[in-house]
């Protein structure tokens, strides 16, 4: 008997798209991800309604965490045509998707790229607080070598409390597991694959975890996760990270919390408030945002600019999928 093999071939047609929030050092991971399938158009510009212009023409925007992509834009967009966007992250908070389905866009994220790398930073983030090595090197740099104000604490034998245990979460986990902590979790969603971590509920992670770092998204049910009741739920002196996204944190709670010494070290690379604030050089603003000075003001806080995901191999991957969104996109246009 004859067999016979039907071979599907996936065709795909070239997308015309223009990339919001380009940094330099994203262009070339582009272009390698590309191999010059697609007409992208890269600019450095926010998205906003002042920017929204740009896409005359394309069929899709690429965008990031801190474009504008709410209900207004999402309409001026439809208006000029564009039917898809595609974010360069996991996040998906920042567009208005009731908005986008209203006016039948498609979206599309990049569902996991190098959890080891936003893991590596919270725990970096971690480190560094703990032997006060920001303080260290500035002391340093003035030859004041003196070892006053530098203690910190063995993390062999802490327990770290990980709130959300998704690809990222599991990644941090064992690296605070070869640092010799016991590691614990909550997530409604426990995976089965994890190893070396207690589940435990989000009322005994709380109260028994000596450093507590969140790996969850930003849903509209979880904003502000962390107020004044869950602060109050913590040890006194615990040492909180954030990676995942700033608005799970009430930050004026946690402002207070720090200036009470609940809160013995925080450690931020999201900011509720980052929005058209990070990733741009706002040193010689005549205003600057006030909460973030008062957080900034106390030695036991590290904020960095939204940098976790910033490795070569989280960048590459990004870019990757990015483009291969847009493939997908192409077989629908």
């Amino acid at each position: 008997m004859t067999m016979r093999y039907v071979t599907f071939v996936f065709h795909i047609f070239t997308m015309k798209a223009v990339a919001y929030s380009i940094r330099a050092f994203e262009r070339e991971f582009l272009a390698i991800a590309n191999h010059k399938k697609h007409d992208i158009t890269l600019i450095s510009n926010r998205l906003s309604m002042e920017t929204v212009p740009y896409a005359e023409g394309k069929q899709a925007v690429i965008v990031f965490t801190n474009d504008d992509v709410s209900q207004q834009v999402i309409g001026q967009l439809a208006k000029m045509g564009v039917k898809y966007i595609a974010t360069r992250s996991t996040g998906t908070d920042h567009i208005d998707k009731d908005a986008a389905a209203l006016h039948g866009m498609r979206i599309a994220n990049v569902p996991s790229y190098s959890p080891q790398a936003i893991a590596e930073h919270a725990v970096a983030l971690a480190m560094a607080l703990n032997r006060h090595l920001i303080k260290a090197d500035r002391h340093s740099h003035l030859f004041d070598f003196r070892n006053e104000e530098l203690i910190g604490f063995n993390f062999y034998g802490k327990t770290a409390g990980l709130i959300g245990l998704g690809n990222t979460g599991k990644a941090a986990a064992c690296i605070f597991s070869g640092l010799g902590c016991k590691v614990i979790a909550y997530d409604p969603f426990f995976p089965k694959d994890a190893q070396d971590v207690k589940s435990v509920t989000f009322s005994e992670l709380l109260a028994a975890a000596d450093i507590i770092s969140l790996h969850l998204p930003l849903t509209n049910e979880n904003k502000y996760l962390i107020d004044q009741n869950m602060l109050a739920q913590m040890k006194s002196g615990v040492m909180l990270i954030n990676t995942s996204r700033g608005a799970l944190i009430h930050t004026s709670d946690v402002l207070a919390s720090l200036e009470s010494g609940k809160i013995g070290y925080l450690g931020l690379d999201v900011y509720e408030h980052e929005q058209g604030l990070f990733f741009e050089d706002h040193e010689n603003d005549q205003i600057k945002d006030t909460l973030l000075q008062q957080l900034l003001r106390h030695s036991n806080v590290l904020i960095t600019p939204h940098q976790a995901y910033l490795t070569k191999e989280a960048l590459q991957e990004i870019a990757d999928q990015t483009i291969n969104n847009l493939d997908i996109f192409s077989y629908y246009n």
